[in-house]
């Protein structure tokens, strides 16, 4: 699966973008997000506040509980204020 990183969220990783394979038991985007904290200081201060956070599932807004299934992409980014 490919994970896309956006804002601060990219930053605080120091990445764009990388292909993840995580573990057959991670199966939501919340399990994600607590599986990839758990990796290194970087994503530990990305993910540091879940309610912050907004992902997408192939492109399509996804829930904290939503099954990420055979996704191939996933994308995490900041909430965003229009004007």
């Amino acid at each position: 699966m490919k994970a896309l990183y956006f804002a601060w969220v990219r930053e605080r990783i120091g990445l764009a973008e990388e292909e993840i394979a995580p573990p057959r038991e991670v199966v939501t985007v919340r399990e994600l997000i607590e599986w990839l904290s758990a990796r290194d200081e970087g994503y530990a201060a990305a993910f540091a506040n879940p309610a912050t956070i907004r992902a997408a599932l192939d492109k399509t807004h996804a829930a904290p509980d939503a099954p990420i299934g055979a996704a191939r992409e996933i994308a995490f980014f900041p909430p965003m204020t229009g004007g």
